[in-house]
């Protein structure tokens, strides 16, 4: 029990300290998850990480709950989840309340745009990590490549027809994956 309620209060951290969703939780989700409590490694953060982009729902909620699951099985994914979400919950309901009345002041418009520059900063700081580990040699560096680019060339596509270029995260991840096994021989060992 003392395990659930740690990962609870651990995840209520993460989930109540870190602003601009999902990708800016990484920081603070690999220093708590990884090298504070050793609940996953870097590379199973990552994957967690990839399989919560793709699945149904709020990354930062699929991580926790992957997590929470593998290290105490339904009752741990269960507090894990409840413990990332239960500092929104409460903020959202206060600011709902309340953020009406002062959404209009200039002052909290100016307080949002600083934020969002800061969970851009957040979110390249999470990228390099994830790089590290991720783009390890020739087949990665090539997926990174493929991906990015035809990301990018169906953004700018989608900028003038929407409707013709919108194309799922989950299709990205699973050519990777395709990709992956293909260009490393689907031998089953990792190549350093």
């Amino acid at each position: 029990m003392k395990k659930l309620w740690d990962m609870f209060l651990t995840f209520a951290r993460i989930g109540g300290l870190t602003f601009g969703g999902g990708y800016a939780m990484l920081p603070m989700l690999q220093r708590e998850v990884v090298e504070k409590h050793h609940w996953a490694t870097e590379e199973e953060l990552a994957d967690y990480y990839a399989i919560g982009q793709c699945t149904p729902g709020v990354i930062a909620v699929n991580t926790a709950t992957f997590v929470g699951y593998r290290q105490a099985g339904i009752a741990g994914g269960i507090f894990a989840t409840l413990g990332v979400v239960f500092p929104s919950i409460v903020i959202i309901t206060i600011i709902a309340a309340f953020l009406t009345n002062f959404a209009e002041l200039k002052v909290i418009q100016y307080a949002f745009e600083g934020i969002r520059v800061c969970v851009c900063v957040l979110i390249f700081n999470a990228v390099q990590k994830l790089w590290k580990k991720s783009v390890i040699d020739q087949p990665t560096m090539m997926i990174f490549l493929f991906v990015f680019l035809v990301s990018a060339g169906l953004a700018v596509g989608q900028s003038f027809y929407p409707e013709l270029f919108s194309v799922s995260p989950i299709v990205y991840v699973v050519i990777a994956g395709v990709a992956g096994v293909v260009l490393h021989g689907g031998n089953g060992k990792k190549e350093v």
